[in-house]
């Protein structure tokens, strides 16, 4: 029997979402074999006997030399990781932004050139320049740094496999041996430099590159030519799509997830799903049988306009500014106790240029369901921050105390600005829609616990106590925390709220109840949702510029600027029924 599943349903949520590649079926080689016969086939054509192998951070690169010395015996190989700085030297110039604190850094402004060491980078220059050989191959980051031309691979590598592989401590930051340092400050030297500066050099090669290899299932590679990766990124960039979610569990973990998202039962619990973090998720472009991993971050980097619209790309960038994803507690416990930087702080402290705007949208609750937030009436700043850092030593905090407590249900919409306490408690299902910079999360207390690690979960009250915002106490809770509801209009068949965000943030919130077809305008600005009620909804272009789109319960989906008008509507299981979708867009 289902606990959290209406009327004993089975899952439906996909786990596996694809973009088909419509054209390019048989664009994709897969195996060690095929793709060194491609690659073979690519450098006979090529007059300069040169194969440039550039490797963006966690590759495993045992396995591809492995794979090139048994195709390519005879060839002349080039490591750049042998023209690169010591590890003291990279230290001393990149120390300062990735620094010594637990989590924080800063976000580098650093470029490739800073791994190499200028006497050694021109030694090899020269040597491969003299080289008679038949065949020279250079591998490894910043591969296509070191020379141009020849026949250029890139190995892309999806960011959440990197950091399994930190864990498993099978891989390093980029000019450094340190597969054995712990996992988390590894993600933090990949987080605020090497990615940064990877990102970087990727967006200048996009028109240099001749193939995409990925290998992010070992033993399981898979090429394609550029051309058929850029289509792949076309098609994402004017039809709905959904980024590759993945899960993880927690101190807090709950259960909703592993029975609604059909996950591993064996598992303790699960605490997160990221299902809209482009950063962070993958996106599966499918080729026929074949299905090639990218890092979602691409589509972003070559199609900003299509996909964020004119005017949030020249507000972010070639940044994704929102941000879903899923904290589980139902039959689990309760979050961190935390605050979010202000804007000005966070870009003072750590480059970024804008900060984690936050709401928690509950997809389902426990009758004794709750969040944290805000600050109780009339408490003493002063003695609060002191009981916060003595609960460090003595492992005690009254929270209940100092910090506001409410009932919450199904459906509820709760709005947290930057400056306001909060966390989620045990019991709830939690959508959280954001702004994209979730890594700047200062935990005020954690009840205690320690980390599935074993290790104590950093805290940081001297950070939370220079942005919390006094004045949201009880009052404000009420008059401006929670379902602060508006009804904008309605039809036969349907009805629309605006649920937020807060005034002080910049995302919008919108939902639609409908048992028919409704009309949708992206009116030129990335769009995304999630259907929060309801088994199945179908997506759909009016005009026919793309396929019909099918979304299941709890599936976040992104609906590109380019895209225009677009119909929802009831499908499947839903059919005459009422379905619910949320939506953010960007304020303008």
């Amino acid at each position: 029997m289902n606990k959290y599943l209406a009327k004993d349903l089975k899952p439906n949520y996909d786990k596996y979402p694809v973009v088909e590649v419509p054209g390019y079926e048989e664009a994709c080689v897969a195996g060690w074999p095929a793709v060194m016969s491609a690659l073979a086939q690519a450098v006979r054509a090529e007059k300069d006997g040169l194969l440039v192998l550039e490797c963006y951070q966690g590759v495993h690169d045992a396995e591809v030399l492995k794979a090139l010395g048994e195709a390519f015996p005879e060839a002349a190989l080039y490591l750049s990781a042998d023209a690169m700085k010591s590890e003291k030297e990279l230290w001393d110039i990149l120390g300062p932004d990735i620094t010594d604190d637990e989590i924080f850094g800063y976000l580098t402004r650093q470029t490739i050139g800073v791994y190499f060491d200028p006497d050694k980078l021109a030694r090899m220059r020269e040597k491969i320049g003299q080289d008679t050989h038949r065949l020279r191959i250079v591998y490894g980051v910043g591969a296509s740094y070191i020379v141009s031309g020849g026949v250029l691979v890139y190995l892309d590598m999806a960011r959440w496999e990197i950091q399994m592989r930190f864990r498993r401590s099978e891989v390093s930051n980029v000019g450094f041996r340190n597969s054995d340092k712990r996992a988390g400050l590894q993600y933090k030297q990949a987080f605020f430099v090497d990615w940064r500066v990877l990102d970087r050099w990727k967006k200048q090669l996009w028109k240099r590159m001749d193939f995409i290899l990925d290998t992010n299932v070992p033993g399981s590679p898979k090429m394609i030519p550029a051309e058929a990766f850029f289509a792949g990124l076309a098609e994402a960039a004017r039809r709905p799509f959904r980024v590759v979610p993945y899960f993880d569990p927690g101190v807090w973990g709950g259960q909703w997830m592993k029975e609604v998202c059909d996950l591993d039962k064996d598992k303790v619990n699960f605490a997160w799903c990221f299902d809209c973090v482009p950063e962070e998720n993958s996106l599966f472009l499918q080729f026929g049988p074949h299905r090639v991993e990218i890092p979602s971050i691409d589509l972003v980097f070559t199609h900003p306009v299509e996909l964020l619209g004119p005017n949030v790309y020249g507000r972010f960038g070639d940044e994704f500014p929102i941000r879903f994803d899923f904290l589980d507690t139902m039959g689990g416990g309760n979050l961190s106790l935390q605050v979010h930087p202000l804007i000005e702080y966070i870009q003072e402290k750590f480059g970024m240029h804008y900060t984690q705007e936050e709401s928690y949208y509950i997809l389902d609750a426990t009758p004794e369901a709750s969040v944290y937030l805000g600050v109780k009436s009339g408490i003493d700043p002063d003695e609060m921050i002191a009981d916060l850092r003595r609960a460090q030593q003595t492992g005690s905090f009254d929270a209940s105390r100092y910090v506001g407590n409410y009932p919450v249900k199904k459906h509820d919409h709760v709005l947290i600005p930057p400056g306001t306490i909060h966390c989620s408690g045990a019991g709830s299902m939690v959508l959280e829609i954001s702004a994209t910079p979730y890594i700047f999360t200062f935990k005020l207390w954690d009840w205690g616990r320690v980390g599935l690690d074993g290790r104590p979960r950093p805290i940081n009250v001297e950070h939370g106590k220079n942005v919390i915002q006094w004045e949201r106490d009880e009052n404000w809770v009420k008059r401006e925390g929670i379902n602060d509801i508006t009804p904008i209009a309605e039809g036969e068949g349907w009805r629309e709220e605006k649920t937020g965000l807060h005034e002080r943030e910049f995302i919008e919130t919108r939902r639609h109840w409908f048992t028919g077809k409704v009309h949708f305008q992206t009116q030129g600005s990335v769009q995304v949702m999630n259907l929060v009620e309801g088994r199945e909804a179908l997506v759909e272009s009016p005009t026919g510029a793309f396929r019909p789109y099918v979304v299941h319960y709890a599936e976040t989906f992104i609906i590109p600027a380019a895209v225009g008008e677009y119909t929802i509507r009831p499908y499947g299981e839903s059919e005459g029924q009422e379905i619910a979708t949320i939506k953010a867009s960007i304020r303008k």
